[in-house]
């Protein structure tokens, strides 16, 4: 094999071998973010209100198993397998570039659906308090407006402070875990945007040596046939 190819080759399999740690990455990252799940029913809740963890595991899914088949099919230099990877990748790149104008554009519509959370998670917190307490621990937040929205009950839950086992008025966190949660999502947004166009543009690198890659042996391949 060329000294030409041979680079290529390499350069590929680095290449997929920093996306594999990425894909890996965005797994664990999304998992992270997703909530617990008891059962059924909270499940299908997740499906519903947690778009952005449930996309991170999936896109980091596809993402490391592509990169694995590019990985195979550099070590292997496989004309084949080197053009399937390429295809895929371009495909993925589309979707990912899709999914990035799709939150560019209905920002405001995710930010409405980020607030329907903390609202669900509110109307639960008598059977499954978990919700709420995982968001006022993560946002340092307390109650859904704010701290008022549990005067009634006469005490603060011990999420709703730093010291879990002190929880008193003067300090419960003040601010509301509705306005919070958005908030966070309104900052991270444009990071989310950000990062998907660095990566579409990184596959579109991929891409591009995949093709090159594919096409060195193939031209190899017929002058070793003559």
């Amino acid at each position: 094999m060329s000294c030409g190819i041979s680079m290529v080759k390499y350069i590929l399999f680095i290449f997929n071998l920093l996306c594999s740690i990425c894909g890996i990455l965005l797994i664990v990252f999304g998992g992270l973010l997703f909530s617990n799940i008891h059962n059924i029913d909270d499940f299908a809740e997740a499906l519903r209100t947690q778009q952005v963890p449930i996309t991170m595991i999936v896109l980091g899914t596809v993402i490391l198993l592509i990169s694995w088949f590019g990985c195979c099919g550099a070590i292997r230099e496989s004309y084949c397998m080197s053009m399937t990877y390429s295809i895929l990748l371009f495909v993925l790149m589309i979707g990912q570039l899709a999914l990035v104008i799709y939150m560019w554009l209905q920002k405001d519509k995710y930010l409405v659906i980020m607030g329907d959370v903390v609202e669900k998670a509110w109307e639960r917190r008598t059977r499954r308090a978990d919700y709420m307490d995982a968001i006022q621990i993560s946002m340092e937040c307390c109650g859904r407006t704010n701290f008022s929205d549990y005067s009634f009950q006469g005490y603060f839950p011990p999420s709703c402070c730093k010291d879990t086992n002190n929880c008193r008025p003067d300090t419960v966190y003040r601010r509301g875990c509705k306005a919070a949660f958005v908030e966070f999502w309104d900052r991270n947004s444009d990071i989310i945007k950000y990062a998907g166009l660095v990566i579409a543009a990184i596959e579109f690198v991929g891409f591009v040596f995949a093709c090159c890659l594919a096409n060195s042996i193939r031209n190899y391949r017929r002058r070793a046939d003559y």
